[in-house]
């Protein structure tokens, strides 16, 4: 072998090792910094009135079912018990009357409840100006839509009785049957005034309908003269006016509609 080659590689082998020791002297690099981001400054938070548990239309308020929990200061509305304005909403709330359903951890609010003072509870969700009138239904739900009116629904009222002229006239038996009312709110069923679970009421032998005075007295006269029926309204006419609780109109006279016809009748 010629020496200039032995000498190239004895270079490359000596190159080679130092090359080698150097690197593995190296001390290994730095490890990345990381940024950790500052932690978010606390909420501000009010502490607000909420339903410990569901509570369902007309139960009375017991200190269990109510409790405290932080809110957002930013989201709590002007209608929330906030303890910082009332310390003792928790103990004044107690014993009122639920007008509206709540469902767990909801704020509470004063328009939802309401006191009875002594007074049974459905005088105590009663509008004021309203009245409770019950009429006679049959069990079996033949004149309630099948049994499936459920207290708040909407019905429409009507009446069916026989004409005695007519049926003198013609001689034989002429029904009639005519929409005393429309749009009228169910108060209660039987005893039953919710639903409960989802779970549909045992109907009754009467149905209890928010009136006005007026339509008290057409009522209470129509139950004397023929047999009345509540048709289930849809959900889709809930947001429908309510009637006036002074309508005067309703005072001067009754439309009745009969066979689609509609005719103003005089209040007897």
């Amino acid at each position: 072998m010629k020496s200039s080659r032995l000498l190239l590689i004895g270079v490359a082998v000596v190159s080679g090792t130092a090359a080698f020791y150097l690197m593995s002297g190296r001390e290994p690099p730095p490890a990345p910094v990381v940024q950790q981001a500052a932690p978010p400054p606390p909420a501000d938070t009010v502490d607000v009135l909420v339903a410990a548990a569901e509570l369902p239309l007309g139960q009375t308020l017991k200190p269990a079912d109510l409790r405290w929990q932080p809110w957002p200061k930013g989201a709590a509305g002007d209608g929330f018990l906030q303890r910082s304005a009332v310390p003792t909403a928790l103990e004044d709330t107690t014993g009122s009357i639920v007008r509206s359903p709540f469902l767990a951890g909801e704020p509470m609010r004063r328009e939802k409840l309401i006191k009875a003072n002594g007074s049974g509870f459905l005088s105590a969700i009663l509008p004021s100006g309203m009245r409770a009138v019950a009429i006679s239904i049959d069990a079996r739900g033949s004149n309630t839509a099948g049994g499936f009116i459920l207290p708040n629904d909407r019905v429409d009222v009507l009446r069916t009785y026989r004409d005695e002229e007519a049926s003198r006239t013609g001689n034989s038996d002429v029904q009639l049957s005519e929409t005393l009312l429309t749009n009228i709110r169910v108060l209660a069923v039987g005893q039953t005034v919710q639903e409960r679970n989802g779970e549909r009421v045992v109907t009754g032998d009467t149905a209890t309908l928010e009136l006005t005075p007026a339509q008290t007295e057409v009522i209470t006269l129509a139950q004397k003269v023929g047999q009345l029926s509540l048709a289930l309204r849809s959900l889709a006419d809930a947001s429908q006016a309510a009637p006036d609780p002074v309508d005067r109109k309703a005072e001067a006279g009754l439309t009745v509609v009969r066979y689609g016809v509609s005719k103003q009748m005089p209040r007897r």
